[in-house]
């Protein structure tokens, strides 16, 4: 096949890939692997191509954690903390909105969003109906919260772990140069929340009373399972942080405290293993294909081109760009997509300007991950709390979810601006 055709080939069945993905007629995996598998029919790439295209230390980081949670997952302890928090605010509609927020965001930060939002929504159904108030401002805030928290580490959001794999980024790294802003992000959407939803969030004295009744110990299910279980995450977790020390990958890392966790446990691994996301892995596995085709016949070579001209290859209005194409595309198109776009795209950008392409991938990984707050299918964390929600009778509309969650994206972008002009770029 002519060059030409090789290229307007490879756009054509990205564009459509990414179109099929949007309208959620086909199931996202699905439409991933199909077009990496024509990629590899018309010979646009070879296995062996595909292959390399493919990153290993993501979908490894990934499989590791996704088998340290779904063992933790068994004990009961993020039913536990959710309970605690509501008892903690002694019922109080408003106190018990932050206090989930600030457990979902915590724990998206040490696992990942869309894990700790499957945790954390049952629960928060249970204390709702307990309460009698309506669920949707608790989802919609634990969404927001879950997005942001993950934002501040390197496993905490898909983008995240793909832009570390990419660059080789430490969990250092991320919380060094993204918590401070995530935490400024987070306090100031917690009070904007509270005001927004300040008519919803009230109930009556005998609400309160039926809430401070549960007894929060009775949700740990296995109390040796826990401390085995917790023990391997805080070591998981350390090993990230001395990642750099030990001169080994976050995969590994992620992979050995899995290996440990299921040696010590004795847990049925066919049963640990339906807990993995597969189709989320084999998801990655065909878009790492499809954008690795893209940056084979040379279309992202020639984005990065345009870019820079319109840039004028300076760091500061570079990074700019970035960040507000990141979270607007990511409002509206599933961030995980987006991101494996972009790192190449930014990769050729460094390496054609010959300008510090750090402070660039802060404006990525800010914007994918916060800008994924915009709308109910910017990220996966909002499209899993939108079926929870569907299944238990409960509709979380399009327009709903936009009307609070759009601005307050918009607010949580411009005080990432304001923070990277001021950090990196001044």
């Amino acid at each position: 096949m002519p060059h030409e055709w090789q290229v307007m080939t490879a756009i054509g069945i990205f564009l459509l890939s990414y179109g099929l993905i949007i309208s959620e007629k086909i199931h996202r995996m699905t439409v991933a692997l199909l077009g990496a598998v024509v990629m590899l029919l018309l010979g646009i790439l070879s296995q062996e191509e595909a292959v390399h295209a493919v990153d290993f230390n993501t979908l490894g980081l990934l499989i590791g954690m996704m088998i340290i949670v779904g063992i933790l997952r068994r004990t009961g302890v993020f039913e536990y903390f959710a309970v605690k928090a509501a008892k903690g605010a002694k019922g109080s509609p408003a106190g018990i909105l932050i206090l989930l927020c600030l457990v979902t965001a915590v724990a998206s930060a040490f696992l990942d969003n869309v894990t700790t939002v499957l945790l954390i929504v049952p629960v928060t159904l249970s204390i709702t109906d307990t309460l009698e108030v309506d669920p949707v401002p608790f989802l919609i805030a634990e969404v927001l919260a879950a997005n942001i928290g993950g934002t501040a580490t390197l496993i905490g959001d898909p983008p995240n772990i793909m832009i570390g794999g990419a660059v080789g980024l430490s969990f250092n790294d991320f919380v060094f140069n993204l918590a401070p802003i995530v935490l400024l992000i987070m306090g100031v959407t917690l009070l904007l929340l509270k005001w927004i939803y300040r008519r919803e969030l009230q109930a009556d004295d005998a609400s309160k009373a039926r809430i401070m009744a549960l007894d929060e110990t009775e949700t740990i299910k296995d109390h040796a399972l826990l401390r085995k279980a917790a023990l391997v995450l805080a070591l998981t977790i350390l090993g990230f942080m001395l990642h750099g020390l030990l001169r080994l990958e976050s995969a590994t890392i992620a992979l050995a405290g899995a290996a440990f966790l299921l040696l010590i446990t004795r847990e049925e691994p066919e049963d640990i293993l339906l807990s993995v996301e597969w189709p989320t892995l084999f998801f990655f596995i065909g878009l790492f294909i499809i954008v690795g085709a893209l940056e084979h016949v040379g279309v992202i070579r020639w984005v990065a081109e345009t870019a820079l001209r319109l840039t004028g290859g300076a760091v500061g209005p570079t990074a700019v760009l970035i960040l507000w194409l990141s979270a607007v595309a990511s409002a509206f198109v599933d961030n995980i997509p987006f991101v494996a776009t972009m790192i190449p795209l930014i990769k050729a950008m460094g390496e054609m300007g010959g300008m510090d392409t750090m402070p660039l991938w802060w404006s990525l990984a800010l914007g994918a991950c916060i800008g994924g707050n915009g709308t109910i299918i910017g990220a996966s964390a909002n499209v899993i709390v939108a079926g929870m929600a569907e299944k238990n009778g409960i509709a979380i509309s399009f327009i709903r979810f936009m009307k609070v969650a759009f601005p307050l994206m918009l607010i949580s972008i411009v005080l990432a601006h304001i923070y990277l002009w001021w950090r990196y770029l001044s």
